[in-house]
């Protein structure tokens, strides 16, 4: 009789559906996907999930839920599944995709996904996802809603310049544009004055955060962005998998002498962190003399600014990580020297 010594169950989230994929690790190390199926991603087809799972597992051995973590569908299951004492794995979308390049699979389709993350569960050892705490998870509501809030005055503005441009504006048009945009600005306000209110309730935080901003061109906001989409950096284990988890890590493809494309940053990550970022970085080169270096050394290389601006983002988001996790001051030497070493694009 086989042994099994480990369970995965492998799901492919999008924001209707699970598409789930169940396979095992036998004693002789040998994987075996054996069962699929889909379910609503809804709490009557998460239900559904677990009946399905514990008819068609050992019960000896432990099951684990491992999926990409894919923008906020993945998360009601995540916590109810975590809830119920289940183990869960959540794993970053260009883990899973590079995996899958090294496999046999010729055609993507939600199944072959689910079935790919199957086998990476099986075979790599993942860590157990943790609730994020609840500070976190009400600093992220806040700061996205604040993102959606920006966007919706920039909308705003722009169709308030283009009403102006007019030869004939509406003054109806116009007045009702200028309420919009006050409406944001007002919204804006009250969040960022929620978001104040909740870091000073924590000593703790509002100590750590103010030792992160003393990076040149780094605010407490972004500061709280980057907390807030890495759950206070427990997503993340270095600075290699936080450039990877914000998609700015860079992506290259080589082959031979005929496949030779430009190195890109990949933009498989999360987007929040990018954008927050963006400003950090223009800023910092405009008011930091170091900074200003690295910058024009770096596009005297290749001459292209953005590229340059996206390597000064890539090493803010790295100081903000180091700033945190040792909880030191910032070191104006340490950092001249190790910006010399980013990797540009």
């Amino acid at each position: 009789m086989t042994n099994i010594l480990k369970q995965v169950v492998g799901i492919d989230v999008a924001q209707n559906e699970l598409v789930v994929s169940l396979g095992n690790m036998d004693q002789a190390v040998q994987t075996s996907i054996y069962a699929f199926k889909q379910f609503a991603n809804k709490p009557s087809g998460f239900k559904a999930l677990e009946t399905w799972v514990s008819k068609h597992t050992d019960k000896q051995v432990p099951v684990r839920y491992v999926m990409e973590a894919t923008g906020v569908y993945h998360e009601k299951l995540a916590y109810h599944l975590s809830g119920q004492g289940a183990e869960v794995s959540i794993v970053l979308p260009n883990k899973v995709s590079n995996y899958m390049r090294t496999l046999d699979t010729k055609t993507v389709t939600d199944k072959t996904a689910s079935q790919a993350i199957c086998k990476f569960g099986l075979e790599r050892k993942q860590e157990i996802w943790q609730q994020p705490k609840k500070i976190f998870r009400d600093l992220k509501q806040l700061t996205r809603e604040r993102d959606q809030i920006i966007a919706e005055r920039t909308v705003s503005k722009n169709q308030l310049h283009a009403e102006q441009a007019e030869a004939f504006p509406n003054e109806k048009s116009l007045k009702r544009l200028n309420t919009r945009i006050d409406l944001c600005n007002m919204q804006e306000r009250e969040i960022k004055e929620d978001i104040a209110a909740i870091i000073k309730q924590d000593k703790e935080l509002f100590a750590k955060i103010n030792n992160v901003t003393t990076i040149p061109g780094v605010g407490a906001l972004t500061v709280v962005i980057a907390l807030a989409e890495t759950n206070g950096f427990d997503l993340i284990g270095n600075k290699s998998q936080l450039t990877s988890y914000s998609g700015l890590d860079v992506e290259e493809k080589e082959s031979g002498t005929s496949v030779k494309k430009k190195p890109k940053i990949s933009k498989k990550g999360n987007r929040h962190l990018r954008k927050a970022m963006h400003m950090p970085a223009l800023t910092a080169i405009r008011i930091d003399d170091r900074f200003k270096v690295i910058y024009a050394r770096l596009i005297s290389r290749h001459g292209i600014k953005m590229k340059a601006a996206v390597a000064i983002q890539r090493r803010l988001l790295e100081l903000i990580y180091i700033l945190w996790t040792t909880n030191k001051p910032y070191d104006k030497n340490h950092v001249h020297q190790s910006i010399e070493s980013t990797k540009t694009i």
